[in-house]
């Protein structure tokens, strides 16, 4: 018989003995991982809700998860999780878009300084329209406000020049921006804040050539001021609460995460040290389980342990002969069904499924009727 470039390839390239031979729990759609995280790597993680799962199980888990915005020592744990700190390893709040991402680095440098660089509500409480909900009730005065800017862009600096692996969760396509400077928001002007203006405000859908040059023109940055950072991109398997595109919002979920997913791949191949990990398509496909709870929308506590499993047999150094960090995600991925499970609990991961998400103040009903722990 012939020979053809099919006949050697490895089990992983076949649909059969893959997938359909698998049971849905052991699917691993990971070849090979060109780097590893020790015990000192700083991993820093950035993005959508979905992001927020990763950097919980890393702290859970004792890994070196760079916190560079922490909050006052005076604060209580509990203080300083009300006020977001520790969700990312910035208080960045979601960043839905590659956009934000290289808007983040432009102004944290100095480079970019939007117009609208404030909201001011009623009773003189101010907001941050980059981080509109960061800071629950907002800013009492301008000095706060102008107090926490200035350190939190520090902190960003410190995380972008000292990170060893950033971990950037894509989420959306589409967003709202800011005609006169093109300054994008993570939610729309007047839903969390703010108020929105057709004369001051427009929609835009990215497309694949806008995100991957984000992506390209952020990597460049950030190698400018770190040149060993690796980045790992995932996207997130969350589909949109709504969509401003004159269409169901499914069709719209389907092409924003099908551009993300393309962009992510042709950034992968433009740089070195940069790979894509499949988030997306673990919870997504359906191929390795039915890890959407009954809104369709949140991921099951199930569907992020297999995820997690997945990343730390591949990424962390020793998983596979037994790391304490990979023996937690295997234990929480065959403890957890509808509800987290003991060893889950044990091991300080409860918090892990639950996640800030700008992105769910467009459909209040969403966020006053009956969610999954999970939510994203």
């Amino acid at each position: 018989m012939a020979r053809h470039p099919y006949a050697d390839l490895p089990d992983a390239a076949y649909w059969r003995r893959a997938v359909g031979n698998i049971a849905p729990e052991a699917i691993d759609p990971v070849a090979a991982a060109p780097f590893q995280i020790g015990a000192r790597t700083k991993v820093a993680a950035a993005g959508s809700c979905f992001a927020q799962h990763i950097g919980r199980y890393l702290k859970a888990a004792g890994c070196a998860y760079l916190v560079t915005e922490n909050a006052h020592p005076v604060m209580t744990e509990a203080a300083g999780a009300a006020l977001n700190y520790g969700l990312y390893t910035a208080r960045t709040g979601n960043i839905y878009t590659a956009r934000q991402l290289l808007q983040l680095m432009e102004r944290a440098y100095g480079r970019f300084q939007p117009k609208e660089d404030l909201w001011e509500e009623s009773g003189g409480v101010l907001l941050d329209p980059f981080r509109p909900t960061i800071q629950p009730g907002g800013f009492n005065s301008r000095r706060e406000f102008d107090i926490d800017r200035v350190r939190h862009f520090a902190a960003v600096r410190e995380a972008f020049e000292t990170l060893d692996v950033l971990v950037f969760t894509l989420g959306l396509t589409e967003a709202w921006r800011a005609r006169r400077d093109g300054a994008v928001f993570p939610v729309c002007p007047g839903v969390s804040g703010g108020r929105f203006s057709a004369e001051a405000h427009e929609f835009v859908n990215f497309g694949v050539a806008d995100v991957a040059g984000d992506l390209a023109a952020f990597v460049k940055a950030l190698r400018a001021v770190n040149p060993a950072a690796k980045l790992i991109l995932t996207v997130s398997p969350v589909p949109l609460v709504a969509t401003a595109e004159p269409r169901h919002v499914l069709t719209s979920t389907v092409y924003s995460k099908s551009v993300l997913r393309v962009a992510a791949e042709m950034t992968v191949k433009a740089f070195d040290d940069i790979v894509y990990f499949p988030s997306y398509e673990i919870v997504a496909s359906g191929f390795a389980g039915d890890y959407f709870a009954a809104d369709r929308r949140s991921v099951t506590e199930a569907g992020v342990a297999h995820v997690m499993r997945v990343f730390a047999d591949h990424y962390l150094k020793g998983a596979s002969g037994g790391g304490v960090f990979a023996d937690i995600v295997r234990k929480a991925a065959r403890s957890v069904t509808g509800a987290v499970g003991a060893e889950a609990r044990a091991a300080g991961l409860e918090a892990a499924f639950s996640v800030m998400c700008d992105e769910e103040a467009l459909d209040p009903a969403f966020l006053s009727g009956p969610r999954a722990p999970g939510a994203a």
